[in-house]
């Protein structure tokens, strides 16, 4: 299954803070914040949603095609990431603008704070999804992350005229955007990803219900933090899947797209929805235990024991194959 991932590249600057945001608020005061926090650390990684996601499934061997565009200083991370089994010929470089640059604060609490400078990102709408399909032998599923917004709407739009099954995952463009673009975005989808709090927002702006939006989509993926996720089809019971036993916990930053990387090879493998649903939560387990996105090894023989304490036997011999 040849799994195209559309999103955001990006390099991350990861600060930590050692307090609280909420103790520095103040109630009466929040129209007009104005704060300044003294960090502990600086951490400069390899970031971006599609990225992200790109290096988890070549870890674990899925071979997905990384689309998006970044700038003339992509030269490195392309090399990281071909090393790693990602496929970036598809990737859109810049002449005049810089990758983009993500940079977050997280407290103690694991709260975080960040901003997003899109540079080259916005070149992303200018892609064109049928050449990367031609030049991979076609698309069976395009997952479109937040990306440039009007790239997202047209490769969505390109998608449902091509008849190339899409993956609407909006993330930190959803706050951006209004219903009438998230409905554009969704109608149709094979997946529809989301967290928890995104799942009520989504609804809200859409002014669907959560029944009237699983009937627009295949498969609605919601994850559920520490919880797990909740994986739902109309007219089936829902799927819920908890998390492995963390380690550690060092960094919350793209757990998520640790996730979708999990979920998604399993997608590309055959794998039953749980089973994508379990990789999944095991990939964003090894994220969670690392500082930044994409610094966790992927350990095979590790892997797959992890799996089996979470999971149980049968569910890691299912998975033991395809585990590069």
């Amino acid at each position: 299954m040849r799994i195209a991932v559309s999103g955001s590249i990006a390099n991350d600057h990861l600060m930590t803070f050692p307090g609280r945001f909420a103790d520095q608020l103040v109630a009466d005061q929040l129209h007009t914040v104005s704060l300044s926090f003294l960090v502990d650390g600086l951490e400069v990684r390899r970031g971006g949603v599609a990225a992200n996601i790109c290096f988890g499934m070549g870890q674990l061997g899925a071979r997905p095609i990384l689309v998006g565009a970044a700038g003339e200083d992509f030269a490195e991370y392309r090399a990281w990431l071909e090393r790693h089994g990602v496929d970036t010929e598809s990737v859109r470089i810049s002449e005049m603008l810089h990758t983009a640059r993500f940079v977050c604060t997280t407290d103690a609490d694991h709260n975080q704070i960040g901003s997003f400078y899109t540079g080259a990102m916005s070149e992303a709408r200018l892609i064109e999804l049928q050449l990367v399909a031609d030049r991979v032998g076609g698309l069976d599923l395009a997952h479109i992350g937040a990306d440039d917004p009007e790239a997202m709407l047209r490769h969505t739009e390109e998608c449902r005229t091509r008849g190339i099954p899409f993956a609407a995952d909006y993330s930190q463009q959803l706050a951006r955007m209004e219903g009438e673009e998230l409905r554009l975005l969704t109608e149709g989808a094979a997946y529809l990803f989301s967290n928890e709090y995104e799942k009520a927002l989504i609804e809200t702006k859409t002014g669907w219900s959560a029944a009237e939006v699983l009937d627009r989509v295949g498969t609605r993926v919601t994850t559920l933090g520490g919880r797990g996720v909740r994986v739902e089809r109309a007219g089936e019971e829902p799927i819920e899947v908890g998390c492995p036993e963390e380690e550690s916990k060092a960094d919350p930053t793209g757990v998520g797209d640790g996730f979708r990387a999990g979920f998604l090879s399993g997608l590309s493998w055959g794998v039953s929805l749980e089973r994508a649903a379990q990789l999944g939560c095991m990939v964003a387990t090894l994220v969670i235990e690392t500082v930044g996105t994409q610094e966790y090894t992927l350990n095979r023989g590790t892997f797959v024991d992890r799996f089996t304490k979470a999971y149980g036997n049968d569910a890691a011999e299912e998975i033991r194959p395809f585990v590069r």
